[in-house]
């Protein structure tokens, strides 16, 4: 591993709006706990075969008093909120300061990538349904803000005051991963000193019922929507709607000592490619080929061997063919399995699939599952597929937390619509 302190990546801080959680310590404490945020959610009922089962962030008023403090005024996007709410978030928690509005100039060494997907869908539909009736003057003159796919970026860089590349990235479920990934590269490329890094997506209705369409959710309308999501499972019946935000400051290890910030972890690099929806690849679902090459792509890039991963956050959304498609890659690009395979879990048990959040949400759990040593459970996965059974010791994918677990190097993985993969190691930090 490249130890050379010039060029050395941390994360410096962490911001999140997830549905077991908002806010980074509240965040901590459902995973620990193993909480799941799903819930039945009527406005879902009417569209969604199974009934309206999802997992979304819970706070009063879609937090009213952030939106004072910014100004956010006739905010329709419920996913430019969670980004900007976590982004935030992570930039405070990083002990850095917010450019006052009356100041000359941005902040030259800090930008923003903060991926989306479907995002200002609200503002979309909202903009359409005003035009259909002839009352575009209500629609305002904000709209069209919230309607672009670089809203995300764009309202965080003007909240903060970034001077550096403000961009927004969108590859699908890969989105938030990927973002963080960028970032990384943009810093040890000496071009920034810090990126605000993550993803974001929405809750309306209308996204889920077209995947409720493709017929990729849960079936089962009996079940507790807490034993909906069902990661790793021989009984998975399909993924949980989800939505948030989250966001990690990726910053030089120059910068991050020169201003003495607490360090949660190191980010030593990944591998990003695409499958080519070849072989068995498709526009949604990724090819083995692809999984495996990204993966080893990755070890080559950081330099850790494939016997230093400790843990696997893993994309694992809940599926019958994506998930054992997922583990069989891992078993093959590693060469470990049964006793050997690294810990493996699914956060999406708990939160279901926030789709271009997804990655970011997941990256700050296994950041900080790696800063307070321990491995958060899968829930609902009691009874193992078999084909993941027969190739991964049941004790490696925990249903309880593990705590003092020793988790030194991690791997996160996301994958994504349109056969996009991309995985990246975290490592535990040390001077």
């Amino acid at each position: 591993m490249n130890m050379d302190n010039e060029n050395r990546v941390v994360i410096t801080g962490l911001g999140v709006v997830a549905p077991n959680g908002v806010g980074k310590d509240r965040f901590l404490e459902a995973l620990q706990n193993g909480e799941s945020g799903a819930a039945r959610i009527e406005e879902l009922d009417e569209f969604m075969e199974a009934g309206g089962m999802a997992a979304f962030p819970k706070f009063e008023g879609e937090d009213s008093a952030f939106m004072r403090r910014f100004k956010l005024r006739k905010l329709q996007s419920t996913g430019i909120l969670y980004g900007c709410m976590a982004g935030v978030e992570a930039w405070e928690d990083a002990g850095l300061s917010i450019a006052p509005k009356d100041a000359l100039e941005p902040d030259w060494d800090s930008g923003c990538i903060m991926g989306g997907g479907i995002t200002g869908i609200e503002s979309i539909d909202y903009g359409i349904k005003m035009a259909d009736v002839g009352k575009m003057k209500k629609v305002g003159p904000r709209n069209i803000q919230q309607s672009m796919s670089s809203a995300p970026s764009a309202y965080l860089g003007g909240m903060l005051g970034l001077g550096n590349q403000v961009t927004s990235n969108s590859s699908a479920c890969a989105t938030g991963t990927e973002a963080l990934l960028m970032a990384y590269h943009r810093i040890k490329g000496g071009r920034a000193k810090r990126m605000l890094a993550g993803g974001c997506d929405s809750r309306l209705k209308y996204i889920w019922a077209s995947f409720d369409v493709m017929r990729v959710l849960n079936r089962n309308p009996d079940i507790d929507p807490v034993k909906a999501s069902r990661p790793l499972s021989a009984s998975a019946a399909g993924f949980l709607p989800g939505a948030g935000g989250g966001a990690l400051v990726v910053e030089s290890l120059e910068s991050a000592q020169a201003r003495g910030a607490r360090i949660y972890a190191e980010l030593l690099g990944g591998s990003t490619n695409s499958g080519g929806q070849r072989g068995q690849g498709s526009i949604t679902a990724p090819s083995n080929v692809g999984i495996v090459r990204c993966i080893q792509d990755m070890i080559k890039e950081t330099g850790v061997t494939a016997d230093q991963i400790d843990l696997i956050s893993g994309h694992l959304t809940g599926t019958a063919i994506g998930d054992p498609t997922e583990i069989k890659s891992w078993v093959e690009a590693l060469n470990r399995r049964g006793e050997d395979f690294p810990y493996v879990n699914s956060l999406k048990s708990m939160i279901g699939h926030c789709l271009s959040a997804a990655g970011a949400v997941e990256s700050v759990g296994a950041v900080l599952q790696i800063y307070h040593d321990f491995v958060h459970p899968t829930l609902n996965c009691e009874d193992l597929h078999p084909d993941i059974a027969d190739k991964v010791s049941t004790n490696r994918i925990p249903q309880e937390c593990i705590y003092d677990a020793g988790i030194n190097v991690l791997a996160k993985a996301s994958f994504g619509f349109g056969d996009v993969n991309t995985c990246l190691i975290l490592k535990k930090w040390t001077k």
